[in-house]
């Protein structure tokens, strides 16, 4: 999990004065295909065992950090990565207005939240700000990698949680039925089919189901497109 605890373990293990290594080590073999992605949060350990724990992950180079969001303000133009990880909640100018402020500086970079604050209010500023993704800190390293790579690829990233507390505050469009709105809704939060099957207590065989009728009432060819298509009618 992305917390404290495992950012410390992951600061001993990389041997904090050589995370940047560790990292390059661990992408030496395919750093030209690499995500580049830049950690933005002003605790230093958690932001020193994050750069540490995705220096590690495959496809993933860590392009730098910054402890704020005016920090990252000007750092991310300079070096622009493919992603940035943002908490919300930092002194100074804050994750949500350090969001818009890239968006228009760098409308090519996907932003993805990463913090430990559920606040339906937060994810709604963050979303109107420009970002892709809205995460807790509590998923594992691996997890938050390959969110990391689907924010890449265009698609959205939520925590199951999040998009719960949404969820009740959006209206459905009118050729879908609630249980399909509530696929399509996981489906942009990145959930897999095993995932949404055990969320809305279904078998995989019916998710898929459900799946190709969202698409076919949509005309829509993948689930990158749902994912698109709910984020542009207000579904995420």
């Amino acid at each position: 999990m992305v917390n404290e605890e495992n950012a410390r373990n992951a600061g001993n293990a990389g041997n904090a004065g050589n995370a940047g290594n560790a990292g390059n080590a661990g992408n030496a073999g395919n750093a030209g295909n690499a995500v580049r992605v830049f950690v933005v949060d002003d605790q230093d350990l958690v932001r020193e065992g994050i750069t540490a724990l995705l220096g590690i992950q495959p496809g993933i180079e860590v392009a730098g950090s910054a402890r704020d969001g005016a920090e990252a303000a000007e750092a991310v133009p300079a070096c622009r990565p493919d992603v940035v990880l943002m908490d919300v909640r930092m002194p100074g100018l804050d994750g949500v207005s350090a969001t818009a402020l890239l968006r228009r500086r760098l409308p090519s970079c996907k932003i993805v939240m990463l913090t430990t604050f559920n606040d339906d209010e937060y994810v709604s500023r963050a979303l109107k700000a420009g970002a892709v993704g809205y995460l807790l800190k509590n998923l594992p390293a691996a997890d938050l990698a390959q969110a990391v790579r689907l924010a890449h690829a265009g698609i959205a990233r939520f925590d199951l949680t999040v998009i719960g507390g949404l969820a009740a505050g959006l209206t459905a469009p009118d050729t879908l039925t609630p249980r399909e709105t509530e696929v399509l809704r996981l489906i942009s939060a990145g959930a897999t089919n095993k995932e949404i099957a055990s969320r809305l207590y279904l078998s995989e065989g019916t998710v898929k189901n459900h799946i190709s009728r969202v698409l076919s009432r949509l005309g829509l060819r993948d689930r990158t497109q749902a994912a698109l298509y709910a984020r542009d009618n207000g579904l995420i």
